[in-house]
């Protein structure tokens, strides 16, 4: 204790102000509850009346961190901030004593003044030598932090509270703010806008305790929790694995440690893939991360003509060996399943990868990029519309431009590894949302019988789904314009010849074969759409079959596909949390619309709920972490481009027409633009967000001619 003697000594030279309290002045105290401190709630219901500096020495704390939090407090009510300053250590090295002072205590060191070539304008200069501070120590008889003095004499004006609150030490963002922030950034939302939101919420800018750069602060400090950017994936893609077990992902790093390539699919996506994956869309033309790697996404289309994405991938280079990796990881995830065809721009990397590793499916080129190939080669417009109605026939829909103007909305080349995988799954959330709300027009309600041929019409409209049916439909109008124009019987079939009306130059066979009801046209619509063409539908009204046979049914375009996937109970794992989490956040919408109109309902509900929130949380979690080496996993290479996203280009880029991508025309003259806005307008007509992924392949590439 001798030294602790001398240190009160010194104090008592060195400051004349103030009031000491000896441990004799706080005996009568000691035992006083109302006074002990020993939570941060017991900080935050203190009423700090005008006379509450008279009585201050009689509270006692049973942290030093607590009795900082309360002198944090107090100076905030008086218009001040608090820090800390000296620390004193007995022989064991352990603090008995610190003193906390006024924000101003101290004067700025001379050389802050005398800086040569400065750019900046200098900081406010806010010491003033103010001696208002607290001292606290550590009576070891009750194990509890004392005042051992206390000023509240400053040599400066106080502020207002409205503006203590801004001081810096004060500006501190709560748990739930926090959390309702990163959220909203995963959702896309700018910080200024979120910084709105909340400023709605506190009541006024005035009540928020904080500014855009705290919030910047914040996030940085978020992301600073683990380090790099590679680290910050993985532990994101970890989880992500904690709420969907069935998640894969496969990250692959170069001799350096630099991350190479980045694969994931989630368990929805594998789901899809066993019921839509005989064909299969690979695109490999985004380019829109901040390291410049290109995107690759697998997908293909839905019962309800849809895109549906299967897997993504993040790649460092576009290499031969880097995509046969990647179909690998694919059938990895997929269990092994192999599609029947895949589509593909045509790139030869991706042409020998696909070899590689399915030499047995078909390989064919995206028509929408044959098509814009052809239109930058030939300067003729016309050619255009000409060329892609001899190779596509009737359906013309330019997906894969479509599928980048949706994944463009939600990903960018600002973003690092985190975000990008954050964003694009919010790209794929928006495209189930989708397949959501076309699950629900198809079972809400019966379409408006429009043809002749009622009975089958009605089937159709009951067994496919609604797009499927509006896509059906006009081949039953066009059946009425077909003639029979003879019936051949054969010892193991029936073949018609059916043209259309006032053309019996143009003709068509069709194979039937009663005993398996199976039918065969030679224009091969059914083989190449899955749905029966007019001429078949034309034998069906011939033959007065009332029902589509089974034959010409394929399940992916059903109502029902889906129901391979259901559980006894009806119900699938993720449709029951989806219910569940329906009317959760319905209850939660009744308890906030009460909450809200008070604040400390508010500030009650919100506590509750950020409680369980953290209990929920570290029960789910438990001690699962990242495996080992994550967070020696390095940044991937930034990579030059040509002018694509990513990093800027020295490079002066030509203007591009908006609509096609292509040099030397713009929107007004795009061959492409009218046959576009046909489209767009007949999608809309009839509810479509997304086309057909894989109708428009065209170009057999099996065979090297």
């Amino acid at each position: 204790m001798d030294e602790q003697n001398e240190f009160e000594q010194d104090f008592r030279d060195e400051f004349t102000e103030g009031a000491f309290f000896s441990e004799s002045d706080m005996s009568d105290y000691i035992i006083e509850a109302a006074y002990a401190v020993d939570s941060v709630q017991d900080i935050t219901s203190l009423k700090l009346s005008e006379n509450f500096a008279k009585e201050i020495g009689k509270y006692h704390f049973s942290t030093l961190q607590l009795a900082f939090d309360f002198y944090m407090k107090y100076s905030k009510s008086k218009g001040f901030s608090a820090r800390k300053s000296k620390t004193f250590k007995n022989s064991s090295g352990e603090i008995y004593r610190q003193m906390f002072v006024c924000h101003r205590q101290g004067f700025r060191m001379e050389k802050y003044y005398t800086m040569e070539k400065r750019k900046k304008e200098p900081r406010l200069d806010t010491r003033t030598g103010c001696e208002a501070r607290m001292d606290v120590k550590f009576v070891p008889e009750i194990g509890r932090w004392h005042i051992f003095y206390f000023s509240d004499e400053h040599n400066h004006d106080l502020l207002d509270t409205q503006f203590s609150a801004m001081l810096p030490v004060h500006r501190k963002m709560s748990e739930a703010d926090i959390m309702q922030m990163m959220n909203m950034l995963k959702s896309g939302i700018s910080t200024s806008q979120i910084f709105g939101l909340l400023a709605s919420q506190a009541g006024g800018y005035e009540f928020v305790g904080y500014g855009p750069r705290d919030m910047y602060n914040e996030i940085a400090r978020q992301r600073r929790q683990i380090p790099g950017d590679t680290a910050r994936v993985l532990k994101k893609l970890e989880d992500m694995r904690l709420k969907d077990p069935q998640l894969y992902f496969k990250a692959c790093h170069d001799s350096r440690g630099l991350l190479h390539n980045l694969f994931w699919s989630d368990g929805i996506s594998q789901l899809d893939y066993r019921l839509f994956g005989d064909v299969i869309a690979f695109d490999a033309t985004y380019k829109k991360n901040k390291y410049s790697c290109p995107l690759v996404i697998f997908s293909g289309v839905n019962h309800h003509n849809q895109t549906t994405v299967f897997a993504a991938a993040l790649i460092a280079d576009e290499t031969t060996d880097t995509y046969v990796w990647l179909l690998r990881q694919l059938m990895f995830a997929m269990k092994g399943k192999t599609p029947t065809s895949i589509i593909t721009d045509g790139a030869m990397a991706i042409r020998n990868a696909v070899r590689d590793v399915f030499p047995e499916v078909r390989h064919r080129l995206c028509a929408w990029h044959l098509i814009r190939n052809a239109t930058s080669n030939v300067g003729n417009p016309s050619f255009t519309p000409k060329f892609r109605k001899i190779m596509t026939g009737d359906y013309e829909i330019p997906v894969f431009k479509r599928l980048h103007s949706v994944v463009g909305r939600y990903v960018g080349s600002r973003y690092d590894l985190t975000s990008f995988v954050e964003h694009f799954q919010r790209c794929v959330a928006h495209m189930r949302f989708n397949e959501f709300n076309a699950d629900y027009e198809s079972t809400c309600g019966v379409p408006v019988m429009q043809t002749c041929i009622e009975l089958l019409e009605r089937y159709a409209a009951e067994l496919y789904t609604h797009e499927i049916f509006l896509f059906f439909r006009p081949f039953f109008s066009r059946a009425g314009s077909m003639r029979v124009l003879n019936i051949d019987n054969t010892d193991d079939c029936i073949k018609y010849i059916v043209c259309k009306h006032g053309r019996p130059d143009f003709t068509w066979t069709v194979d039937f074969r009663q005993e398996e009801m199976i039918f065969m046209c030679t224009c091969l619509r059914m083989e190449s759409f899955g749905i029966p063409c007019e001429n078949i539908v034309k034998v069906l009204v011939d033959r007065d079959i009332r029902e589509i046979p089974r034959s010409l049914v394929l399940d992916r375009w059903t109502k029902k596909v889906k129901s391979a996937l259901n559980d006894p109970c009806g119900f699938t794992r993720d449709a029951v949390v989806i219910s569940r989490q329906s009317a959760l956040v319905e209850f939660s919408k009744q308890l906030a619309a009460v909450a809200a109109k008070v604040p400390e309902r508010y500030e009650e509900t919100r506590d509750l709920i950020m409680g369980l929130y953290s209990s929920y949380k570290a029960a789910d979690e438990g001690d699962n972490q990242p495996h080992s080496g994550v967070a020696r996993s390095s940044n991937p290479y930034v990579h030059p481009t040509t002018g694509g996203s990513g990093q800027p280009s020295k490079k002066k880029k030509r203007q591009r027409c908006s609509v096609c991508q292509m040099e030397g025309h713009k929107k007004t003259t795009c061959p492409w633009q009218k046959d576009i806005d046909n489209n767009v307008i007949e999608n809309e007509a009839i509810g479509s967000d997304d086309g057909d992924m894989c109708t428009e392949a065209t170009v057999e590439l099996d065979s090297d001619s």
